[in-house]
């Protein structure tokens, strides 16, 4: 069961699509000006589907690493930030005329449900901005009638949300390849490879894109040095496959996290994150 695991959740984090089929930006196309050498190593057969009950633990986890699991956590507003974060992937919605340096990614996802039909999307989700417009007002409505019914709609669509991670995911390594300096790339392949040799890596390559992001916004930096997944697998130490490879990208992530504190503006207070942080990091090098 592990070995399928294993296999379906490779092809899907690494698979494109078979030749003459065109896939969007989502799905994982490389930019039209991808490198024509880099395209061939990356391109793959169409991928494989996880089954629910393969993707429900990958959701699951990714719910609990965010919110612990609870229904009362699909909607929520920490404490220092200008913007809600939504659902299990905690999808982050800004208020109007709030332009953060954060990838904006619930308009991402409520288009990705509404390309698969879903039923029943709130009204109050369709806006193209976030009605609240600071913490103190989305808390006083936390339990009224537009954030209740939104909470009931994301518990019923916990599937479709992990497909959307997943799709973010998937789309990753292209934009990556892409966007890294071209003397690192065999080393971000190598890494990406190592690390997706096992399932608790595979989980950790889906769950750090949505976490903190591919890593290729130059918004999403301090001083220069970024924290998604770009920077992370450039962070990663040179090391043998399976699990020592998932166990030094835990340790990546969690220097990469480091130093974006240390240059984050003091008035942000990002320390206060850290132990939280360091705790899902530590996830990715457990056997899954």
């Amino acid at each position: 069961m592990q070995d399928l695991l294993i296999l379906l959740a490779l092809t899907f984090l690494l698979g494109s699509c078979s030749p003459g089929n065109k896939l969007n930006e989502t799905q994982g196309t490389p930019p039209k000006n991808f490198p024509p050498t880099v395209r061939a190593q990356f391109q793959a057969p169409r991928a494989a589907t996880l089954d629910g009950n393969q993707k429900a633990r990958i959701g699951m986890k990714i719910w609990k690493n965010e919110s612990g699991g609870k229904e009362t956590g699909l909607t929520h507003w920490n404490v220092g930030e200008e913007f809600p974060s939504l659902g299990i992937g905690h999808f982050i919605w800004y208020p109007h005329g709030f332009d953060g340096r954060w990838t904006e990614t619930w308009p991402e996802f409520i288009k990705f449900a509404q390309a698969r039909r879903s039923l029943n999307i709130p009204a109050v989700a369709l806006l193209s901005d976030c009605p609240w417009s600071s913490r103190e007002e989305f808390q006083r409505e936390l339990n009224g009638s537009a954030l209740s019914g939104l909470r009931r709609w994301l518990a019923t669509t916990i599937e479709l949300q992990t497909d959307f991670i997943m799709a973010k995911s998937r789309a990753a390594l292209p934009r990556i390849m892409n966007a890294a300096p071209a003397s690192r790339r065999g080393h971000i392949k190598d890494c990406y490879e190592k690390v997706a040799a096992t399932a608790n890596g595979a989980y950790a390559l889906i769950d750090y894109v949505n976490f903190k992001g591919d890593g290729t916004n130059p918004r999403e930096q301090y001083g220069g040095q970024g924290w998604g997944l770009m920077w992370v697998l450039m962070e990663m130490r040179p090391v043998s496959g399976g699990q020592a490879a998932a166990r030094e990208f835990a340790a990546a992530a969690k220097r990469c996290l480091d130093r974006r504190v240390r240059n984050s503006p003091p008035e942000r207070g990002e320390r206060r994150w850290t132990a939280g942080w360091h705790n899902r990091c530590n996830t990715y090098a457990a056997p899954f």
